[in-house]
């Protein structure tokens, strides 16, 4: 079954036969803060005419799709990890590992993992397909997408308020040219990732 939104085509199901989780994760290049994953599982008769892959959505747009993906999906969950495990582990595992834990805590148990990208490890036995640009094709990737997104948002906005000076209330960690000038000009705080680039004035890391 497929859907259309802003005149593209979202497929709801992979297949029919196994409950499907949509997973994906938010927050992977940044500079600062956790990664974000969430997981989701969709009804057959989920329809939403705005769903689709999160960065192409307002913000506006996320957080009136939140809600109404979390009141009409079977199951989802929100997991995280923060940055000291993502500097622990590197980013590649630890967004691997926080999708992890979204999923061990989804309240249905899926049969078919659905991955946004070309690469997982796999989770306790239970068959996943990696779908590049998945949260652009699937509607249950395209949900986890925005959760993912939405509650990161959030945790990122709380922390602006003790850290005004890295304005991550606009920026959400990820390295833009003001965020780097601040790293220059106050170094950086303990919610910094140390394992990634932290001076404007080196190369480019993405």
């Amino acid at each position: 079954m497929k859907f259309s939104t802003f005149g593209k085509m979202l497929q709801l199901f992979y297949q029919e036969e196994f409950i499907e989780a949509g997973c994906d994760e938010a927050g992977r290049g940044c500079l600062a803060g956790p990664v974000f994953a969430a997981a989701v599982i969709l009804p057959k008769d989920f329809y939403h005419p705005l769903l689709n892959d999160s960065k192409q959505l307002s913000e506006k747009q996320r957080y009136e799709l939140r809600p109404f993906i979390e009141q009409n999906a079977k199951a989802f969950a929100v997991a995280s990890l923060c940055n000291k495990e993502i500097d622990k582990l590197n980013i590649l595992k630890a967004s691997f590992k926080s999708m992890h834990l979204a999923i061990k805590k989804l309240n249905l148990n899926p049969q078919l993992l659905l991955i946004d990208g070309n690469r997982f490890s796999p989770y306790k036995g239970i068959p996943h397909k990696c779908i590049v640009q998945g949260d652009a094709k699937f509607a249950s990737i395209a949900a986890a997408s925005i959760l993912a997104k939405t509650y990161r948002d959030d945790f990122m906005n709380g922390l602006h308020e003790k850290y005004p000076q890295y304005n991550w209330a606009k920026n959400k960690g990820y390295g833009t040219k003001e965020h780097q000038r601040a790293l220059n000009q106050y170094g950086p705080c303990c919610f910094h990732r140390t394992s990634f680039r932290l001076s404007y004035h080196e190369p480019e890391l993405f």
